[in-house]
């Protein structure tokens, strides 16, 4: 087993002359190195070579099946070309796309089928293009066109299965990247919180390289990793800690100190990765151009009234009319649930803001008992404090035993169809909110504005991350204007086949409402109290 040393800094008050093993320290910033000594199968170059073998192993499989299923011999070199040209066509496919490794992290299991088939699909049209030129028999054509059906399968099931292995060696501590973090600020803080609460991307940060740290970084108040040193100290640090990733965040050194940095991260081989300064509105459709040595990149977005967004509407409609029908005799049995599950109306109008700030009656099935006022100002006010987005049971629960089933399978939710076909709201975008809410928190929490800029959807790229109910505020904003900075219909698709996965979660957890609002404050301690004690 690897002993892994934190270097005594001056920067750190914690630090001890002979710092203890990182895998012996408490707390989640302790290190799991017991698997640092033997090679790393899920990283770098075994995990290519891993790849490569089992996709091999699978496209050769898939030539088989097609073989067996068409009984249609190859004859000829020409047949046999242009059939390895479909499986060559899929490798390079596969590897432009990045399925080869390139990058850390990891990729969706839906992104992954999705360019497996498309793979597939690309090279098997242009080689049966080819084909019909040089007049082979019609047999040969199915052999192909199964060729690529039947790699594209089995190459995303084998993919799964890496997958799987994958993400539970990261969970596990026997596999991933240890790395370094270059700004102990803000940015710096939530960006760690986060690599420690998803194990699975596979990078584990072992401390902060920064010069002139936040205070609260100082005090070692923040629940956060130790201040290593200096970048003038990079060499020592990555010596002492086996780091193999640096990532630059908000640094307060000047660009003159960090190119440097990133120079000598390049000469020892490490892996470089940058939170860019407008990250808030980096997204996927960004372009790079070159004048001379300095790149220009490009933001583009979408204009939510485009004609996309009008396809989009537009299927909105007629799926929620088709779903109202199809979904009829489940309306009827849960409506009649409610009715008798205790006296009131079958449906809970609440008057919410969609897009351009337009207000609109949302529809739920009632699954409370009906009170005789709304919760009040002091509630919100508590919400707000501990920075938890309102939602969930806020008051006296006063739920019935129909209501907690409706609202743990967000069987609640089925009449938003119907605002849906009426255009007040879509399939997928931000969850609306409650006028009073939206004036409180519109001037007081950063881009909260920027969600009425779309319809409000029935699900959304948060929703499905588990920030249900009342969990943090801030962070649902960010995940809710990361999906408009980045909408596209295949987007939609992942999110509504990802919806029904999170809601069996959440109804297996039995959290389908959200955290409470005391238990959501923890969560956002730590990033604010860096702030508060940066602007002391």
């Amino acid at each position: 087993m690897d002993v892994l040393l934190f270097a005594p800094n001056r920067r750190d008050p914690r630090s001890e002359p002979m710092a203890p093993s990182l895998a012996a320290e408490p707390g989640r910033h302790a290190m799991r190195a017991r698997g640092a000594a033997r090679r790393d199968l899920f990283e770098g170059a075994p995990w290519l070579l891993l790849s490569g073998v089992t996709d091999a192993v699978m496209l050769w499989l898939a030539v088989g099946a097609a073989l067996a299923v068409t009984d249609t011999p190859v004859r000829g070199d020409l047949q046999t070309g242009l059939l390895l040209a479909v499986l060559a066509g899929i490798v390079v496919r596969l590897a432009s796309a990045g399925m080869y490794g390139g990058r850390p992290g990891r990729m969706a299991f839906l992104d992954t089928f999705k360019q497996c088939f498309v793979a597939a699909g690309q090279a098997t049209l242009i080689v049966l293009a080819f084909t019909a030129l040089t007049h082979q028999p019609d047999g040969f054509a199915d052999l192909l066109a199964l060729t690529g059906a039947f790699s594209a399968a089995a190459v995303a099931c084998a993919r799964l299965g890496l997958a799987v292995a994958r993400r539970r060696a990261r969970v596990q501590g026997i596999s991933g990247k240890r790395a370094i973090i270059v700004g102990a600020g803000y940015i710096g803080a939530q960006l760690e919180r986060r690599l420690l609460e998803k194990p699975s991307l596979g990078l584990r940060p072992v401390g902060f390289v920064d010069g002139d740290p936040a205070p609260a970084f100082l005090h070692g108040d923040g629940g956060h990793g130790p201040v290593l040193g200096a970048p003038e100290e990079l060499e020592a640090i990555v010596a002492e800690t086996g780091a193999q990733h640096v990532i630059i965040a908000f640094s307060s050194a000047p660009d003159s100190t960090v190119l440097p940095l990133v120079r000598r991260c390049e000469q020892l081989c490490l892996e470089v990765s940058v939170v860019p300064r407008l990250f808030e509105n980096v997204n996927d459709r960004q372009w790079v151009e070159t004048i001379g040595g300095m790149p220009l990149c490009g933001l583009r977005t979408e204009n939510p009234r485009s004609w996309k967004y009008a396809v989009k509407h537009g299927m909105d409609r007629m799926v929620a009319g088709t779903a109202l029908v199809v979904a009829a005799p489940l309306f009827a049995a849960v409506a009649l649930a409610v009715r008798l599950s205790s006296p009131g109306p079958i449906f809970f109008r609440q008057r919410r803001v969609g897009r351009d700030g337009q207000a609109f009656d949302i529809l739920k099935f009632r699954s409370m008992r009906v009170a005789a006022h709304a919760p009040d100002a002091e509630l919100a006010g508590r919400l707000v404090a501990a920075g938890a987005a309102p939602g969930g049971v806020e008051g006296f629960d006063r739920r019935t035993t129909v209501g907690t089933f409706i609202r743990r399978t967000s069987l609640d939710e089925i009449p938003q169809l119907w605002n849906i076909a009426r255009g007040h709201m879509s399939l997928v975008g931000p969850r609306p909110e409650r006028p009073e809410f939206v004036e409180l928190f519109g001037p007081n929490v950063q881009r909260y504005g920027d969600r009425h800029r779309v319809k409000s959807g029935l699900t959304g790229w948060a929703q499905v991350h588990g920030l249900r109910g009342q969990t943090s505020l801030a962070e649902r904003v960010e995940w809710d204007n990361w999906y408009i900075q980045n909408w596209s219909l295949w987007l939609d698709l992942k999110i509504l086949l990802m919806t029904p996965l999170e809601v069996l979660r959440s109804s297996a957890e039995g959290n389908a409402d959200g955290a409470p609002a005391a238990a959501a404050a923890p969560a956002l301690a730590e990033p604010l109290s860096v702030v508060e004690s940066a602007a002391a």
